[in-house]
């Protein structure tokens, strides 16, 4: 073989081997600057975290043994070859509060950042760059320097639909964590099932968490499996996954729904609704008649006695109390509610439930949360159940968070201009229960939160996204897996990813590790 086909064949060779080592990140990074060369982990491994940053050594270093077969070794210097953690608050002004380096050499892997947070997301951008040569895990050289373009990227899970339990629960948090996504968005009541102990009132479990059967197919099925469902988180429970969640910068928001979707409430307690009927857990799906009575003091006492206790097991800065498609006919039909809106000046029933939201606002503010709710809170004519209801003319809490999915992108517009934080959830780009058909990858991958037309003074109220698995046609885990994988990936480079650095291309090319992945964790995904 002559010297110059030699020197081409090592060229093609070499230029091989690097591409092998050329990963793309998801959610994508703000700057990635790849160098000549390779730093490989041997079986042991040196870790240098700084005080601040323990938990995360700790995280890293089971992460390594667990996925990687590596040890990671304690070390007591910044200067050691390996892995070095380092927390340094003066760079939040360069980075962000979740913002990172990370920088990749001979000398081996550094990840600083301006808090916890940041190195953590540091983190998982390694695991991602970490390729298999041999028996040897090896990484390419490489300069990073990340941040997230939006702070809220949150994940939801209805559980009041169908209870999953906390393994699943667990399962998702690392794929959020890998993903860089830092809310989990926790829906725990429904009209068919609540979910989550409240030592005050056991039967909201012992009753409300249960149902005789349920309705399966579509919206207009008229066939029922004939099966009992039921399933609630004790207090116990719910503590260890906040502890799993926080361990990875994740935010538990739970969603405690008043004043509708309020059945498997009011059929532990039937005082809690309007007519003080006894009623059964709805078997099926679609919005319900019953409401609570928000006039009725007791009604009140009960869901602050319920928040004091959903306080105590979130450390969530949020509570959100849904709000959603609430229907006023109960309330329209009784003499008693009328009678207490004439009373207080509250013309149509959306003003009753600004009132009532307004109340719960004040109360949770007193305990340093603030409220969250969809926007229908807000008061627009969303539904067409409640048409003939009058116009509504009270205004929502300043404090409260808008939780924008259904209606005109001109509601949100009208929102920032009110003052409005707003997460952007817009149903027709971000709900996992709609098919393929309806949000394909691309579609959910080209969501923007912030609408266009929407002036730059504003943007900066637009919170970020939420991506919502809605239960009602997803009675196992793999049926929320299949309607999850692979869009929650999309979600969360849309929540992460600076616009201009978004391809869809480079992206679903990124895929196929998370592919490789899914399949080794046993998690179910839907590749179009």
């Amino acid at each position: 073989m002559n010297k110059k086909r030699s020197l081409l064949l090592s060229i093609i060779l070499l230029s091989f081997i690097m591409e092998s080592f050329s990963r793309d990140i998801i959610p994508q990074p703000l700057e990635m600057t790849e160098k000549e060369g390779v730093f490989s982990f041997d079986k042991r491994i040196n870790i240098y975290a700084n005080e601040a940053n323990m938990p995360e050594a700790n995280y890293l270093t089971k992460l390594l043994q667990n996925e990687f077969h590596i040890t990671a070794i304690p070390a007591k210097s910044a200067k050691t070859k390996g892995l070095v953690l380092l927390v340094d608050s003066s760079l939040k002004d360069h980075l962000g509060a979740e913002g990172y380096t990370l920088s990749i050499d001979g000398n081996g892997v550094r990840i600083e950042g301006a808090t916890s947070a940041g190195v953590f997301y540091g983190i998982q951008s390694l695991r991602q760059l970490l390729v298999k040569q041999g028996e040897l895990w090896q990484v390419k050289f490489v300069d990073i320097k990340d941040n997230p373009r939006f702070s809220w990227r949150s994940y939801m899970l209805d559980e009041g639909r169908y209870f999953k339990g906390k393994e699943t629960v667990k399962k998702l948090l690392d794929e959020m964590a890998l993903l860089k996504m830092n809310v989990f968005h926790w829906h725990l009541t429904e009209d068919q099932g609540w979910r989550l102990a409240i030592e005050k009132y056991p039967e909201l479990t012992t009753i409300g968490s249960k149902r005789d059967s349920t309705q399966i197919g579509n919206w207009e099925s008229k066939v029922y499996d004939g099966k009992r469902h039921e399933g609630y988180y004790t207090k116990e429970d719910v503590k260890e996954i906040v502890s799993y969640a926080t361990e990875r910068h994740i935010k538990v928001v739970p969603e405690i729904e008043m004043p509708g979707h309020s059945s498997a409430a009011i059929a532990a307690y039937p005082w809690l609704g309007v007519t003080k009927e006894p009623i059964k857990v709805p078997t099926s799906f679609g919005v319900k008649y019953d409401v609570f009575d928000v006039t009725d003091p007791k009604v009140i006492t009960f869901l602050q006695d319920v928040l004091n206790e959903v306080i105590q097991l979130f450390p969530s800065d949020v509570v959100h109390i849904g709000g959603d498609e609430v229907k006023y006919k109960q309330w329209l039909e009784n003499k008693k509610v009328q009678a207490y809106m004439k009373k207080h000046k509250l013309p149509s029933p959306a003003d009753l439930q600004i009132a009532f939201t307004n109340d719960i606002s004040n109360y949770l503010e007193k305990k340093q949360k603030r409220m969250m709710g969809w926007n229908d809170i807000m008061g627009a004519e969303l539904h067409a159940f409640n048409k003939d209801a009058a116009p509504v003319t009270g205004r929502l809490a300043p404090s409260t968070i808008v939780h924008f999915w259904k209606g005109e992108l001109d509601m949100v517009k009208d929102a920032v201009s009110k003052g409005y934080d707003v997460v952007n959830s817009y149903h027709v780009f971000t709900y996992l229960d709609y098919d393929y058909k309806s949000i394909p990858l691309k579609k959910a991958y080209d969501f923007d939160p912030i609408p266009d037309g929407l002036e730059p003074k504003y943007h900066k109220k637009i919170l970020g996204l939420g991506c919502q698995m809605w239960g009602e046609w997803t009675p196992t885990v793999a049926s929320v897996y299949r309607m999850t994988f692979p869009r929650i990936a999309a979600y969360a480079e849309v929540g992460w990813t600076a616009k201009e650095n978004k391809n869809f291309d480079r992206f679903n090319q990124a895929l196929k590790a998370f592919y490789t992945r899914w399949g080794d964790e046993h998690i179910l995904y839907t590749k179009e």
